[in-house]
């Protein structure tokens, strides 16, 4: 979907020819999976992360088309609103000072990025949404001037019949209102999760990603706050799903979802799912070979599934599995940011050999229930795990997951002492029950529903470094 593309018009012609690519497509990527095509790999992470540019008074600045003329590096990228861009690092190898590293990659990253937006009079925010941002700022003048965004949103409204996206959030606080294009979509900033996965274990890894949504969604919630109101931990989930949300009259019309179940033999399930149940909205036809899966992948990226399972190419041209893990938004802190990492990776490597596997004991519609709830409520949710029991979300991650998070890290021959600092955070924040959403409504409570105080606040903690259970009010 990062793609640029050539033409926001398209003729039926076109849907017809792309659909028939990706039917040929999706039925090759059965044969290469069925036939062990993609290679076994040892474990590799990475991430992508979005940002916010925000100006002197903590609102929204649409500037990313002069910050990116400016900072001039390819892995830094417009994303749909013109006060957004993200930040892609190079994934690597989970061993050793992977964690470290990938930190650093972070850390130099930003502290360039933050220079070249200074030198427009704008900052660099990770935030999972802007406190300050208002519904007069998601219009089409502030959409990013690519061509495949304008193509989404008349498409989306195109499958819509023109009628209006209606936004409907109950939480501490209740929000309606109504918006006539997809820029709802681009409040909502995240910190993507990518793992790259042996075939043979890819439909069992991505089933345990799903599971674990709950708890990962529940300790790094940073989205309290929609324009003023006070809704869940993590608005962003209920935001994302409503925000472009077709309603075509297919089977399966949400294009950001957690699914319907669990894959039960192979990740071609989640493709053949998506040429059956989902229209196509940008048919652009590529001159490439069907085993470079280029219409297969264009038409997933249009897919926002939170757990979603994608094909990529190496250097070499070597294919392989990733399983993108989305539940997670931007910020607080770098060092929260990799912690949430950390703790992901841990959890799929720990879990991965337990028998029977977890989402053997937790069936889909009781892990659905718990994203939910986790982003509705963060730390403070109550799920249903393994055994039919009921936990208190909070304590399952500090007396069980965590400890299964460590031994998994270990297990990949990550640094102990880099384990330990990762982890470590993870710990703190369980431990005094502040993550962002926590610390937002903290801030709140003490100096009142000021927005740009609290994005100005934010910020300032932000520039420290420290994690966000270190952040004084």
């Amino acid at each position: 979907m990062g793609e640029e593309i050539a033409t926001h018009s398209f003729t039926r012609a076109d849907f017809d020819r792309y659909h028939a690519r990706l039917v040929r497509e999706t039925a090759l990527l059965g044969e290469w999976l069925g036939r062990g095509r993609f290679p076994p790999c040892r474990p590799v992470g990475g991430y992508e992360v979005e940002t916010c540019l925000v100006d002197a008074r903590g609102r929204p600045a649409p500037v990313n088309d002069r910050f990116l003329a400016r900072v001039g590096r390819e892995d830094i990228v417009p994303e749909l609103a013109r006060f957004n861009v993200e930040i892609n690092t190079p994934p690597r190898l989970l061993e050793g000072q992977a964690l470290r590293r990938m930190e650093d990659d972070l850390r130099e990253t930003w502290k360039h990025c933050s220079a070249v937006a200074r030198e427009i009079d704008a900052e660099m925010l990770m935030i999972g949404i802007l406190p300050t941002l208002t519904e007069d700022d998601l219009t089409l003048a502030n959409m990013s001037r690519q061509e495949r965004y304008r193509a989404l949103n008349e498409q989306v409204f195109r499958l819509r019949h023109g009628r209006p996206i209606a936004l409907d959030i109950e939480g501490e606080e209740h929000l309606r209102t109504r918006h006539r294009d997809v820029m709802l979509e681009s409040a909502a900033t995240s910190f993507q999760i990518h793992v790259q996965v042996s075939p043979g274990r890819a439909a069992h890894l991505y089933n345990l990603a799903v599971v674990l949504s709950a708890p990962m969604v529940a300790v790094s919630a940073n989205s309290p706050y929609l324009f003023g109101r006070d809704l869940w931990d993590e608005t962003r989930i209920p935001l994302f799903e409503q925000s472009v949300e077709v309603a075509d009259g297919r089977r399966a019309a949400a294009r950001v979802t957690l699914g319907r179940d669990y894959v039960h033999g192979s990740l071609i399930e989640c493709f053949e799912e998506n040429v059956q149940d989902y229209a196509v909205l940008l048919p652009v036809l590529k001159d490439e070979a069907p085993d470079r899966f280029v219409h297969v992948r264009l038409h997933n990226g249009t897919i926002w599934r939170w757990n979603r399972p994608l094909v990529g190419f190496d250097a070499e041209g070597r294919p392989h599995l990733r399983i993108e893990h989305r539940v997670v938004p931007a910020g607080p802190s770098i060092a929260d940011t990799i912690a949430n990492a950390a703790l992901f990776f841990g959890l799929i490597e720990g879990l991965r050999g337990r028998e029977p596997p977890l989402y053997a004991a937790i069936p889909f519609a009781d892990a659905r229930a718990n994203f939910y709830a986790a982003a509705r409520h963060g730390l403070r949710a109550e799920v249903s795990w393994a055994g039919g029991r009921k936990a208190p979300l909070r304590a399952l991650l500090r007396e069980e997951l965590l400890p299964r998070a460590r031994e998994g890290l270990a297990a990949l021959g990550l640094a102990a002492a880099d384990i330990e600092d990762y982890l470590g955070v993870i710990e703190a924040r369980l431990a005094t029950g502040r993550n962002g959403a926590a610390w937002q409504r903290a801030f709140v409570a003490c100096h009142g529903r000021d927005m740009q105080a609290l994005t100005l606040a934010y910020l300032e903690r932000q520039r420290s470094g420290a994690p966000v259970h270190e952040w004084a009010l």
